[in-house]
């Protein structure tokens, strides 16, 4: 027998029978009849039967029908591209007020440069000038004295640790920066068998800052890796870099005390060599006590 074949999808005087009926299509032609069964598709099923389905509307037919957007996800990709502009700008900004910030602290690091060198020029203009005269030049009060203690806590008197603890000089190899005036010097008279202490230069401040540096921020101490962790802290003071910090600290600038203090002390190496005589002062060839300029020497071989 021949498979059963039925037509969905038509209007009713479209509907035909099997091939062999004996009934004719309602009297419609065959072309009409061609036209009812173009609408279907016929599609063999697992039984080897025929079944018929609705046409599938085609990938241009579906893209050509307007489709509805939720206004919720319309508001959405608003907000979304509105933030997207936002941060692009922001971003642009920030790097834009990057280099302003870095030109401007070229300029400031150039200027300390010419300041110091000036400085050592004016110096030596004036040992030549007393020299040439027969005369002798006094040298200029030192304003900055690095501090090193070089012994620890046994057989300390009450008064001697908390001096100690009073400079932040709480371990062995500590070293912090004292502004010398009458009290400092007293209070360094005091513990002369228990630190060495001197005049450092500009040198000498910059590479203890930039190799051990350390700021207090919240109680932590965190690494003078950039110059914003100085900004953070000292910006109210018109330092923003480290070699804002620095020119503060050889300089003992009037923001001196809060830069000193933001400071964590410095955690030195023991001297390569070792100390040869520590219980004896610098003057009767030990270490302790006051060796002036030569405290460069030390720090050096302790970083």
């Amino acid at each position: 027998m021949w498979p059963e074949l039925s037509l969905i999808a038509g209007p009713p005087h479209l509907a035909a029978t099997a091939p062999g009926s004996p009934k004719s299509c309602g009297g419609a032609p065959a072309d009409t009849l061609a036209a009812g069964a173009a609408l279907a598709a016929i599609v063999l099923t697992d039984r080897g039967s025929f079944s018929t389905m609705a046409a599938v509307p085609t990938l241009a037919e579906l893209d050509a029908k307007p489709t509805h957007v939720p206004e919720s996800v319309l508001l959405k990709r608003k907000v979304e591209d509105a933030a997207a502009k936002e941060a692009l700008a922001a971003r642009a900004q920030a790097k834009k007020d990057a280099r302003t910030k870095r030109a401007a602290i070229f300029k400031r690091a150039e200027k300390y440069v010419a300041e110091y060198k000036a400085r050592e020029r004016s110096l030596i203009q004036m040992r030549r000038a007393a020299k040439s005269t027969g005369t002798f030049f006094v040298e200029p009060e030192a304003k900055l004295a690095v501090v090193v203690r070089i012994r620890g806590i046994m057989g300390v008197s009450p008064k001697v640790r908390k001096i100690m603890q009073l400079l932040r000089l709480r371990q062995i190899n500590n070293a912090v920066f004292v502004r010398l005036n009458r009290a400092t010097l007293q209070m360094l008279q005091m513990v002369v068998p228990y630190v060495a202490w001197g005049y450092p230069n500009v040198k000498t401040v910059r590479e203890i800052i930039y190799k051990r540096g350390f700021g207090k921020i919240n109680k932590q101490r965190i690494p003078l890796s950039d110059n914003s962790v100085v900004e953070e802290a000292l910006g109210k003071h018109d330092i923003i870099c480290v070699e804002d910090l620095i020119h503060e600290i050889a300089t003992v600038g009037p923001a001196f005390k809060e830069a000193n203090n933001f400071l964590w002390p410095f955690k030195l190496s023991s001297p390569l060599g070792g100390f040869s005589k520590k219980l004896l002062h610098f003057n009767e060839g030990g270490e302790a006590g006051n060796r002036e300029t030569h405290i460069n020497k030390l720090v050096q071989r302790m970083l």
